[in-house]
């Protein structure tokens, strides 16, 4: 009874396996793994994690254009010590000094967005209590002041922030449309590793299957005197050959199979049946049309800008820091008294306004060296852009070039593959009945070979080529939309 149930427990347990195994079998297509690599791979967390911090930085910014308040305040200091006093004959002596004092304000702070000053609205409150021989309280009030901290020559930082911050996070976000379709680059470059080397592993197979059968049939041929024993050899080396090539293609395999499995997370139990994509897009795509869609698109147009506006604002700042002159001004009430409530009563007017200037009177040029140097940076940036302007609509010019061409090599290289596995069909007939020779029967079998490999890389070329361009014009030509993103959604 226990041997029997052993018996059924093991039968489950070898139907569950195998089970396990099919499932493990994941039938891949290059759009799903397109897809599964844009959502799972490392390389799209990454990108995911790259525009984060470039909108926390954004929102960041734009808090700062918002009023912002502020709460300061000493609660309490205490001091009781001795300090250094002089008499009217001008001796010293010391006298002791032990008091209380609290204070405490709160401010609204508004950066002035046109002159890059700040206006502030504060209400505050000081106290002050000594002791000793003349206890006492003192209360000092300022229920609102207005003050303003105004820069006269300084850059207006505010205004270059209000310019380049919006830019460089609209840059942020082609720059990660981008980066899924560099990952698609990826997964396509991985799947199509993947699908020739399955290729080249059935190839293998069915090499090894023709040589052997070819070679049996040779010495069958030879015991009967109708093949010569030079080729019954070179059939033998041919099964040989064939061993070896199965080996190293079945090697090869398991690596790029690691590789996408690794890059699309899948389990180290899954193996993967690349599917060959039969048919692609027939489009034809303008150099001019490409060329704007990528201007207006990517991420490249609005760095050019960006990188230009930071190299104003350093030529603006150099120039504001050759003087200084800040304009501080306020306007409000204050009440003193030794009781709280009175504090508050019979307020006297409160203004204070003040300039500070500093310029420097001699620095050797050293300010003015800092303009030179600030003019000299930008416009070496405005050279190094133009030529990097020039290398982007070059290589947008070699890529359509490339992909408009290399629809037609498809086609080729797909009747290429037909033809050749058909002349080695025919090829092997034709050997049988003894009238070619090994050395064209070989022939025939490495031009199937090569055609069928030549069939799956310009398929990878085809693909490649298309989504570079995608990448760079951050458009869809297949359904002629922009790429679009849900940012908020991602976010």
């Amino acid at each position: 009874m226990v041997n029997k149930i052993s018996i059924i427990l093991f039968l489950f347990a070898s139907l569950f396996t195998a089970n396990a195994q099919v499932n493990d079998t994941i039938y891949l297509s290059l759009d799903k793994a397109i897809e599964r690599g844009r959502t799972k791979s490392v390389a799209a967390e990454s990108a995911i994690n790259t525009l984060r911090s470039y909108y926390w930085e954004y929102r960041s910014y734009k808090a700062s254009l918002l009023p912002e308040m502020n709460f300061e305040a000493t609660l309490p200091s205490y001091s009781k010590s001795y300090g250094a006093y002089q008499l009217d004959d001008g001796s010293y002596t010391f006298v002791r000094n032990n008091h209380l004092d609290m204070s405490g304000s709160l401010s609204i702070d508004q950066n002035i967005w046109l002159t890059g000053g700040t206006l502030s609205i504060i209400s505050s409150l000081d106290f002050y209590r000594q002791f000793g021989n003349n206890t006492g309280n003192n209360f000092k009030s300022i229920p609102v002041a207005i003050t303003l901290s105004q820069p006269i020559f300084g850059v207006n930082t505010v205004k270059w922030d209000r310019k380049i911050e919006p830019l460089r996070y609209e840059e942020a976000k082609a720059d990660y449309i981008e980066s899924s379709e560099k990952v698609a680059l990826t997964a396509i470059t991985y799947y199509f590793n993947l699908l020739s080397d399955k290729e080249s592993v059935s190839i293998a197979k069915q090499n090894l299957e023709n040589a052997k059968h070819l070679y049996n049939v040779a010495l069958a041929k030879r015991n009967m005197g109708q093949i010569s024993k030079n080729d019954v050899l070179q059939l033998k080396l041919n099964v040989l050959d064939a061993q070896s090539e199965l080996t190293d293609a079945v090697s090869t395999m398991k690596s790029d199979m690691f590789r996408l499995r690794t890059f699309l997370d899948y389990g180290e139990n899954v193996v993967i049946e690349p599917i060959i994509p039969e048919k692609f897009a027939n489009i034809s795509l303008n150099y001019d049309d490409v060329l704007q869609k990528a201007l207006e698109h990517n991420s490249f147009s609005k760095n050019i800008r960006r990188r230009q506006l930071e190299a104003d604002y350093d030529v603006a700042k150099a120039k504001g820091d050759l003087r200084q002159i800040t304009l501080y001004a306020q306007v409000g009430f204050t009440g003193t008294s030794n009781e709280f409530n009175d504090a508050y009563n019979h307020l006297k007017d409160n203004q204070i306004v003040e300039v500070g200037v500093k310029i420097p009177l001699i620095d050797w040029g050293k300010r003015r060296g800092k303009v030179k140097v600030a003019q000299s940076n930008r416009n070496l940036i405005q050279s190094q852009l133009r030529q990097e302007a020039i290398e982007f609509n070059q290589d947008i010019f070699i890529l359509v070039e490339r992909f408009n061409n290399q629809q037609s090599q498809v086609e080729i290289a797909m009747t290429s593959d037909t033809i050749a596995r058909k002349r080695y069909e025919t090829n092997v007939e034709t050997f049988l009945r003894g009238k070619i020779s090994t050395l064209d029967l070989n022939d025939s079998r490495v031009t199937k070979d090569k055609s069928r490999l030549e069939y799956i890389s310009n398929l990878y070329k085809y693909w490649y080529y298309y989504y570079q361009i995608r990448s760079l014009s951050l458009w869809d030509y297949i359904q002629n939309k922009p790429l679009e993103v849900d940012f908020e959604e991602i976010i």
